[in-house]
């Protein structure tokens, strides 16, 4: 396998340019105005579901809002395919946090972000056999390098690519290429998508273009899944890095624009039920109420007593008001009592 950097592309073609032009512009915008918005955590908290579950059924994890919700709330509720989707949405969680401290992406970060993904400590290939295979015909379409040692070199190489900052190189072209040579890496048994997309994002963060993990290209990717499996196999057997390059950077201005919707829409829902909540129950009203109830899209009584500081009674009561306001629905998952932000749960499963 080629080394990083890629010294004989030409990055600065006319069409990779434009191209970029584009993605950055609309990168921008997120950033500016996801930074400009009172409560970050609560869109934060929302996109990451909603990429945890777009992430998972590339890998066909299928399963819905719903489910995942339910798992969230610990309440008992089993649901494997739920459960791996929550458990993705820890591991970009945790990668965020080591971005933020250590401002550094090391082998060992991606080793611990597979790991959470898939509940093993395998870490790095150690054992020769591992093909991808198409799924339909079994054709082994490629295999991957296979020594540990070769692996390891590899992933030293990508990551100090990661991490060198002088060159002169975007950062969204360097992205591209990151991604592709990780995958093509295939440096575990099992997680190497979904830990790549994870590392697509914590990307971003490193290099300040984004200063939360907003942006994801799943939904993109899943769209466009056919195109994105071609132009992979054309980079690797024909050296059409322009394509994919294209590629990737159609998927962050697409995604950029779509996040900005998202979240004019949770805004807009935000304020539209404050105004119903203010006016049907005004003498139970607060902010911090409020934004428990879109935060924790599945609540139970006992977040609302933590985040809220009342006691459980009051907390049942708050939350058995909203339901008869029909500001929320009530549901019981095995011995506990949900209350369900339905309106919320309708927007996001939109995206």
């Amino acid at each position: 396998m080629k080394l990083l950097p890629f010294n004989d592309y030409d990055l600065k073609t006319p069409r990779i340019l434009e191209a970029l032009n584009e993605a950055s512009r609309s990168l921008a915008e997120l950033k500016g105005f996801a930074n400009s918005i009172p409560n970050q955590h609560i869109l934060i908290n929302a996109i990451t579901i909603n990429e945890a579950k777009d992430s998972s059924a590339i890998e066909n994890i299928v399963t819905t809002h719903d489910s995942i919700y339910k798992v969230l709330t610990e309440s008992g509720y089993k649901d494997e395919s739920a459960k791996e989707v929550v458990d993705y949405r820890s591991a970009i969680w945790r990668g965020f946090e080591i971005i933020k401290e250590k401002e550094f992406i090391s082998t060992n970060v991606l080793v611990e972000l597979q790991g959470m993904i898939e509940h093993n400590k395998a870490g790095v290939r150690k054992n020769p056999g591992t093909k991808l295979v198409n799924n339909k015909t079994r054709e082994v379409i490629y295999t991957p390098p296979q020594e540990e040692k070769e692996i390891r070199d590899l992933l030293k190489n990508l990551e100090d690519y990661i991490n060198k900052t002088d060159d002169e190189v975007d950062p969204l072209i360097k992205m591209a290429l990151i991604h592709y040579q990780f995958e093509s890496i295939h440096p575990f048994y099992d997680g190497n998508g979904r830990t790549g997309r994870i590392l697509n994002v914590l990307y971003l963060v490193l290099n300040n273009l984004l200063d939360s993990p907003i942006l994801y290209l799943s939904n993109y990717i899943n769209k466009n899944k056919d195109e994105y499996y071609k132009l992979f196999t054309e980079f690797r057997e024909n050296n059409n890095y322009e394509d994919w390059i294209i590629y990737i950077l159609k998927g962050i201005e697409e995604t950029s624009k779509n996040t900005i919707e998202l979240i004019k829409l949770i805004q807009c829902e935000m304020e539209s039920y404050k105004k119903e909540f203010m006016t049907k129950l005004p003498k139970i009203y607060s902010d911090e109420l409020l934004d428990s109830l879109f935060f924790e899209v599945y609540t139970r009584i006992n977040y609302i007593e933590d985040k809220c500081s009342v006691t459980r009674q009051t907390a049942a009561t708050y939350l058995n008001s909203l339901v008869d306001a029909g500001l929320l629905e009530f549901e019981k998952v095995g011995r506990e009592s949900i209350y369900k932000n339905t309106r919320l749960i309708n927007l996001l499963s939109k995206f």
